[in-house]
């Protein structure tokens, strides 16, 4: 009997769109004439949940618990179950006559969130804006609701993670173990009833679940649970990018009670020859990335050399059963580059496998995700691009590349423009000197709309150390290139690198409030720097000036490290400060304030001159 598959993307992922790895294996694996199902069980269990049916049980079982967080929710709760439904509805299908009626006064209850939104927001005139409106409301309406689930009946609930608490940083399997010996909560029981219709549907021998955070892995393995106690007969595999970088390490068997098959980097290869192996085509140790369990002790199974299955020969991800009628538009925050995030839909491919530059001394160049560097052509390219706007009727595009390749850029645009493709999209880049205004301007023609991009640390010395290949006025100049062209600019930002002092930090925020100021970037987001295992500065601390203290590996995950940074300022104290002040900048506010203002304590001034952009645009 041939194998049939189903693949599983488990709470909670995106909610505006599909997450992509099951479409890429199912694209792959039909073309290799495997029966492949998938099913995006993130937004089934979401549009389940926020239900007026189901929120009265929600409310009901507050009560059964007795707990009462929240007391004006409960006092309002015909409110929110009468109106849940054409809210979600709503999200769905951002329509002009809903949109009135939401914003009709006393349609929507004014919770804790509504009570507090902001009025001064200006919205665009016409539907557009009256849209936008009704939907920044709704979206309010539906975190009122998750509050509550969360405070009163699953304190793991959350909509883009689920139990992401017990999975970050989760070097040992005691609490992860101990949580799935408890009965499962009212969300997890429809998450599992959800699971049962698929696995009738589609009566699959092996069921694969594709894992990229920690906030999927405990939903992951409450279906695994279930699986395994109900269709005994049924293996399942787990793979994705939390097994990718937390699980290289694994030596605990109690995780195998439940798992068959745990696969690391591209799945591809290690799935087509997981269903070889059942089969009986191929025996156990002709496996690829594969950890299983022999004799109660964790086996790697990794047949050389591997089946080299290149990105340029991978068919197109194929999206084509997947709900897209249920994913919901939120816009909780209005700042238009990141609603681009958690609003519309977008069609998620990667234009090459990797990243060609991998170098960055704090990112985990040694994982074939980022390492392994495979390119295509542009008519490749652009052919995906025609079949996937086909299967699913949307002609918008995220490139999830690690850091899209100019060239290809400026080849895929070329294609686009020559076959009069109209699409719109927007992807990562690095903000190197190849992007110039031609470039920018060519990109702009065939659709693109908005660029990422690490900017980290505005600091040429740190800069330097991370290995950006950057500087600050390159970052100027290229931000300044897209953004000449209507091309929205996004930059991470990072504070706490290693040996990073005060002063840099300060001078940091303001390249970043005039690079704002001269409308080089619109959006930014501050991360806290955290080492990892798999990066340069984890493998050679010392060089970087740092310690390692912990936490001490204890057989299940390993990832983020703990670290003392002698040399540098004590970093958490500016988390606030930098986060206020980035949140007018957004708004377009605050530019003309003095930096050390949105400190609460005392700040050595910005030793940069005010006119430091202005001085490398010219």
């Amino acid at each position: 009997m041939q194998s049939k598959l189903l693949l599983v993307t488990p709470p909670f992922t995106q909610l505006n769109t599909a997450y992509p790895a099951t479409a890429y294996l199912k694209g792959f694996l039909e073309e290799h004439d495997v029966s492949v199902s998938h099913c995006d069980l993130s937004i089934e269990l979401f549009t389940s949940v926020f239900t007026g049916e189901f929120l009265a049980d929600i409310f009901q079982e507050a009560e059964d618990l007795g707990n009462d967080l929240y007391p004006e929710m409960r006092e309002m709760k015909k409110q929110y179950i009468y109106r849940v439904d054409k809210v979600i509805g709503f999200l769905q299908k951002n329509d002009i006559e809903t949109a009135h009626e939401i914003l009709e006064t006393d349609f929507l209850p004014v919770g804790h969130r509504l009570k507090d939104v902001n009025t001064e927001i200006k919205w665009e005139a016409g539907d557009e804006g009256i849209i936008d409106k009704a939907k920044h409301y709704s979206t309010l309406f539906i975190e009122e609701i998750g509050d509550f689930i969360q405070a009163n009946v699953d304190e793991f609930f959350a909509f883009t993670k689920y139990a992401e608490q017990i999975a970050t940083s989760a070097s040992s399997f005691d609490q992860l173990d101990e949580f799935l010996r408890y009965q499962p909560t009212l969300i997890e029981d429809e998450m599992l009833n959800i699971l049962e219709e698929h696995i009738e549907t589609h009566a699959p021998n092996l069921i694969g679940f594709t894992i990229p955070f920690p906030g999927n892995l405990f939903a992951a393995l409450r279906c695994a649970q279930f699986i395994k106690q109900f269709y005994p007969d049924i293996q399942v595999a787990f793979g994705g990018g939390y097994c990718n970088t937390e699980l290289r390490s694994l030596e605990d068997p109690r995780i195998f009670e439940i798992v068959d098959f745990i696969s690391l980097d591209d799945g591809e290869g290690p799935l087509l020859k997981m269903l070889e192996y059942l089969d009986g085509k191929v025996e156990i140790d002709e496996l690829e990335r594969t950890y299983v369990l022999e004799d109660e002790k964790v086996v790697f199974k990794n047949k050389l050399p591997n089946t080299i299955h290149h990105h340029q020969d991978l068919p197109a991800p194929n999206y084509l059963g997947l709900p897209y009628d249920k994913y919901v538009s939120f816009l909780d925050v209005v700042n238009p580059m990141h609603r681009m995030w958690t609003d519309k839909r977008w069609n998620k491919l990667t234009i090459s496998h990797g990243c060609y530059w991998r170098q960055c001394s704090f990112c985990d160049v040694s994982l074939d995700y980022i390492g392994n560097y495979q390119n295509t052509t542009a008519e490749i390219l652009v052919d995906k691009i025609e079949k996937i706007i086909a299967d699913t009727g949307i002609s918008g595009f995220h490139f999830v590349d690690e850091a899209a390749p100019p060239k290809m850029l400026k080849a895929m645009s070329k294609e686009l423009i020559k076959r009069d493709l109209s699409v719109t999209w927007w992807t990562n880049i690095r903000f190197e000197k190849t992007f110039n205004f031609e470039l920018c301007e060519l990109m702009a023609k065939a659709g693109c709309i908005a660029v990422t991009g690490g900017l980290e640390v505005a600091s040429d010395r740190l800069l330097g150390k991370m290995k950006k290949g950057v500087d600050i006025a390159q970052v100027t100049r290229v931000t300044n290139n897209f953004s000449e062209n209507g091309i929205m600019v996004h930059a991470y930002l990072m504070y706490g690198f290693p040996t990073e002092t005060q002063q840099e930090t300060i001078d940091s925020l303001e390249v970043v409030r005039q690079l704002f100021e001269k409308n080089c970037i619109q959006s930014g987001f501050w991360h806290l720097f955290t080492t990892t295992v798999h990066s340069p500065i984890g493998n050679n601390p010392d060089e970087f000036g740092i310690k390692i203290t912990g936490p001490e590996f204890q057989g299940f995950a390993q990832n983020d490290l703990w670290h003392e940074d002698p040399e540098g300022t004590e970093h958490t104290t500016y988390t606030q400060g930098l986060n206020r002040a980035l949140n007018s900048y957004l708004n377009r506010e605050g530019l003309e304030r003095d930096i050390e203002e949105w400190f609460d304590f005392p700040v050595t001034p910005t030793s940069h001159p005010e006119d430091l952009i202005e001085s490398f645009l010219s």
